[in-house]
């Protein structure tokens, strides 16, 4: 008849689990009169069971994990040591590289023979869940949860719980220990019982005494103190487990699958229509999960500002689903542990965060997410355009998501205005927009910026310029030149806008103006001004426009305008036109000479009636240089041109290009060839900084 495994787990460490799993496996091998067997699972206390068992086995656990041979009763002696008490023990590496390196799949085929050798194996498995520790409680018949009166210990132990049921652990596998329990104490095991949900399997008293000594001695509590409080504790337990047949009765349990297994064998030959089903299935499942946690919980009185009350809320949230998959058949729909993993973030995600975003946003290669409806979600990486497998459950879902990403600003979408701009806590840039303007479902754009601030080095070493370009822009952004940064969408305009800023002297005072809030500039003195959409009345409205007025008025040295795109474009040109030198700004266009076009058109939006001759003048005296940032195909951003605009001629602004990016070919792997060149020409502002005493390089300006 096949033995039984029972693992002790600690939600914390200092609660005497190692302890109770050494005195447990002398304390039922004498209950049953038959060996038992005593395995250290913990990889973080590695060591400890040597310590309280006075024992170092003859070969350790890693040793075990990589034995290829087949486990037999004379093969396992090999690898154990007897203890005079009754058991035998198998030791962990006492060096933290040697116990992180154990093989997990090896240590499940030594305890799927392990159960035919030993009528009962203790495994210690320390306080963490780690893959060791739940290959262990995969081949156990009893989990016990170890806690101590004390708030900490308990609400971890809480954790463990919740964590080991939503990994599909049966609620009567897990059983609940108390150790140190004291007569009289606040905490005390029916409290605890209440706190985590499951009433208490046994409680051992505080034995400090008798622990202490035990452990200096080097030998378990059975046997120097049995008649101990701890040691009687431990006796009570293995008797109450084999008077009542405890193991007999949880064997029956169905315990979670190996994942692979699991996998392998739900594989069929209609598998993609099976696949389709379980998606049905599932998106069902969590439709009526979120419904009923709705009802169950208010999830808006969440405090975003407070991260103590977000852990608490999930927590909670957490709890509350698990308890609510609990009372579904979801037997065929999660079969693995995992699946009941990933179900249960995925309801979190959307009731608390942003759904299936969470994970795009976290992945540091992914810079811009599209949603298209509840159903398709694309993302760029690597700059290639990809479709998720994720999907929202419904279109309510992901109006949520909207919800929950304009309502922190201030922002309000509705179907009287069913668009918006806004922008993440980690300063990404976000669209949305929804129907009746959006047929197919809610649309999100996201447009993600990477946590370090960009410098020119890591444009260099991207291919996006060359170190001569670099070094001109920092010439130019330091002789206070009027910059235009030209480009098409996603090619990459901000980025390169704020490494200009970066160039940009830090005694002076600098003025940005956006819709949302993206430009990151390193200096101190920097005043950011965000545009604000009209109230509820309709009024209220602060556009671009009425923000470049405002910082006329304060003292600006540079003005800086995320992007023009309206009459706007009229109040920064006159402002580089009006001691503002070294302003800079971005428009939508595809070649410098679109730019200047671009720039005449967005001048008329201001209604001031200026004639084509005044704006072009207007354009050529304000603006000193357009450098054309652009997406190729295949998928790179570049910097393509950086062009002087070198005055008006008749009707023309006349162009002179400094830097080109030339195009030579494509490679086998898809990627574009080509090289950045110098034109030859020397812009007319370097002769006028040479004439202040600052020295340019003229090697700069040669093609090499």
């Amino acid at each position: 008849m096949a033995g039984h495994i029972i693992t002790v787990i600690g939600g914390k460490g200092g609660v005497g689990k190692s302890q109770i799993a050494a005195n447990l496996a002398i304390a039922y091998a004498s209950e049953i009169r038959a060996k038992s067997l005593l395995l250290d699972f913990d990889q973080k206390s590695f060591g400890d069971q040597n310590l309280i068992t006075g024992l170092k086995s003859k070969k350790n656990l890693k040793e075990l994990s990589d034995f290829n041979g087949s486990i037999d009763p004379r093969s396992i002696q090999l690898f154990t040591i007897d203890h005079k008490a009754g058991f035998s023990f198998i030791g962990m590496p006492t060096d933290a590289i040697s116990a992180g390196q154990i093989n997990e799949e090896g240590i499940g085929k030594s305890l799927k023979a392990i159960v035919n050798i030993y009528p009962i194996t203790i495994i210690d498995a320390g306080s963490e869940i780690t893959p060791l520790s739940l290959k262990a409680m995969e081949f156990s018949t009893l989990i016990f949860l170890v806690a101590s009166p004390d708030l900490l210990a308990v609400n971890q132990c809480k954790r463990m719980y919740t964590d080991l049921i939503t990994m599909l652990f049966p609620k009567d596998m897990i059983q609940i220990l108390v150790n140190q329990a004291v007569n009289g104490h606040p905490v005390s095991p029916d409290v605890i019982g209440k706190q985590i949900g499951k009433p208490v399997f046994h409680a051992i008293p505080k034995d400090d005494n008798s622990c202490i000594a035990s452990l200096s001695r080097s030998t378990p509590v059975l046997v120097s103190a049995k008649n101990s409080p701890f040691g009687m504790g431990v006796i009570d337990l293995a008797r109450k487990l084999v008077q009542k047949n405890v193991l007999k009765t949880l064997e029956k349990l169905s315990k979670p699958q190996d994942t692979l297994s699991a996998q392998n064998a739900s594989k069929t030959s209609d598998g993609a229509q099976d696949d389709n089903k379980k998606k049905d299935q599932w998106t069902e499942l969590k439709s009526r999960i979120h419904k009923a946690l709705v009802e169950e919980m208010d999830l808006k009185k969440q405090d975003g500002n407070d991260p103590k009350a977000k852990i608490i809320l999930r927590e909670q949230t957490k709890k509350m689903v698990v308890e609510l998959l609990g009372k579904e058949d979801t037997k065929n729909i999660l079969p693995t542990r995992e699946d009941m993993n990933r179900i249960v973030k995925e309801i979190l995600d959307e009731a608390l965060g942003l759904g299936p975003l969470e994970d795009m946003l976290a992945d540091k290669t992914i810079s811009e997410i599209m949603v298209v409806g509840p159903k398709k979600i694309y993302y760029e990486q690597s700059g290639k355009v990809k479709k998720s497998e994720v999907t929202f459950t419904n279109d309510r879902q992901v109006m949520n998501v909207i919800e929950r990403i304009v309502a922190p600003i201030g922002r309000r979408i509705d179907e009287k205005t069913p668009y918006v701009d806004a922008r993440l806590a980690d300063g990404s840039r976000v669209h949305a927009i929804i129907p009746p303007c959006a047929i197919d479902g809610c649309c999100i754009t996201i447009r993600k910026f990477p946590d370090k601030r960009l410098t020119y080095k890591d444009l260099v070493k991207f291919g996006a310029m060359t170190e001569e370009m670099a070094d001109f822009l920092r010439i130019s952004v330091e002789a206070h030149r009027n910059i235009v940064v030209s480009g098409g969408t996603g090619s990459g305009k901000t980025t390169l806008i704020n490494m200009l800023g970066g160039f940009i002297q830090s005694n002076e005072r600098i003025i940005t103006c956006e819709d949302s809030a993206e430009l990151n500039f390193p200096q101190d003195h920097v005043v950011r001004l965000e545009t604000r959409p009209p109230s509820l009345e309709g009024d209220g409205e602060i556009d671009i426009r009425c923000l470049v007025k405002q910082t006329l008025r304060m003292r600006p040295d540079r003005i800086v305008v995320g992007e023009c795109r309206g009459g706007e474009t009229l109040d920064m040109l006159q402002a580089m036109n009006t001691g503002h030198d070294g302003s800079m700004t971005t428009v939508h266009s595809n070649t410098p000479r679109d730019a200047i076009s671009r720039l005449e058109t967005l001048v008329q939006y201001a209604g001031a009636g200026l004639p084509q001759k005044a704006i072009k003048e207007m354009i050529a005296s304000a603006v000193h240089m357009i450098i054309q940032q652009s997406r190729l195909d295949d998928g790179s951003r570049k910097c393509l041109y950086i062009t002087e605009i070198g005055g008006i001629q008749g009707e023309v602004v006349t162009l002179q290009d400094i830097f080109i990016f030339k195009q030579e070919g494509m490679s086998k792997e898809g990627k574009i060839v080509g090289k950045f060149m110098a034109t030859g020409f020397i812009p007319k502002f370097i002769e006028t900084l040479e004439k202040k005493g600052y020295k340019v390089p003229r090697g700069l300006f040669i093609n090499k």
